[in-house]
């Protein structure tokens, strides 16, 4: 697959998701098998008004591509002055938010909020795409809510505008996550333009990869809540598509290895205090699927330490233990 310029070899994604995407996530993610990364949306309007923490969120590593950085805003002018700053940092692709569906990024007329406005989406996207050497996309939803799904329209839109590529959420605003992601919109966005479409939405392992591919005939799936604690995922379904036997899961003793690294790449990136906080619900979700975890999800929400995971991590590996006997 191409987007623009860029050649992605391979059929995955990780999708941005806020607070979790971040470039430790980012970085793991690509080791185990992700063929394209995106970054946390970042706020054009922060950005241009010297906010430190955007430019930390679009800092790029080597490891991580190739990669995109998401940018969310409803301005068109901000929006390509942001996207013109954030080329210090060497993004292979500036992708825009038109699909968050929460209340403090739709409330100010962004994110999902644009589907709602087709002109604007559209003077966003060539805003952008004019200020930049690099492809653009855009992230859409299905649209905002099920009196008005207009993914159809709002993808061709993006491609008269500039858009290298699309990736659609096939769920409306007002559903966020709940219910089923509609592939059937997924497939008419692929069928009424002619830039790559990425699928997203309730993809977790290979046979959700595998339906979404073939029923909607998009070129890429994008993976969010499917690989929260398990970064393995993108090489099992990768796998799985070539028709490879795909890796087993890790075991117990290998989640906890992993989840230290990870972990210990955000203490690198952001400093002890700031990772911990982080890192709790990435704990938490790492021990999914163990009989008794919730009291082990508990003890995560007070980490404070490195320490602290590494105890954690032995009384999951006794509890682990115990089952297997």
């Amino acid at each position: 697959m191409k987007i623009g310029s860029v050649e992605i070899q391979g059929l995955t994604a990780l999708a941005p998701m806020a607070g979790v995407a971040d470039r430790a996530f980012r970085t793991l993610c690509r080791g185990f098998g992700a063929s394209y990364v995106v970054g946390e949306m970042v706020s054009s309007k922060g950005f241009c008004y010297g906010d430190r923490k955007s430019e930390a969120l679009l800092r790029v590593s080597g490891e991580e591509r190739p990669m995109a950085v998401q940018l969310f805003g409803d301005s068109p002018l901000l929006m390509a002055q942001c996207a013109r700053g954030a080329m210090r940092f060497s993004p292979d692709v500036i992708d825009i938010n038109m699909g968050c569906p929460a209340p403090k990024i739709t409330g100010g007329g962004a994110g999902s909020a644009l589907m709602r406005s087709p002109r604007l989406a559209g003077e966003i996207v060539a805003a952008v795409a004019s200020a930049v050497p690099v492809p653009v996309t855009v992230k859409l939803r299905a649209g905002w809510d099920e009196e008005s799904v207009n993914a159809v329209e709002l993808a061709r839109i993006a491609e008269e505008n500039g858009a290298a590529a699309v990736c659609v959420h096939g769920r409306t605003r007002t559903q966020m996550y709940s219910g089923e992601c509609n592939l059937k919109i997924i497939r008419d966005v692929v069928e009424a333009v002619s830039i790559p479409v990425i699928g997203n939405g309730d993809v977790a392992d290979a046979a959700s990869a595998t339906r979404m591919l073939h029923e909607t005939g998009c070129q890429m799936v994008m993976i969010g809540r499917g690989a929260q604690g398990a970064p393995w995922v993108f090489g099992q379904i990768e796998a799985s598509l070539r028709g490879e036997e795909p890796p087993q899961p890790p075991s117990w003793e290998e989640r906890c290895d992993i989840l230290c690294r990870h972990v210990s790449m955000m203490v690198a990136d952001k400093g002890e205090h700031s990772a911990l906080l982080e890192a709790r619900k990435h704990a938490a979700w790492y021990f999914k699927g163990l009989r008794g975890a919730a009291a082990l999800r508990r003890q995560a929400g007070e980490l404070t330490s490195e320490a602290d995971l590494r105890l954690l991590c032995e009384r999951a590996l006794e509890v682990a233990a115990r089952q297997e006997l």
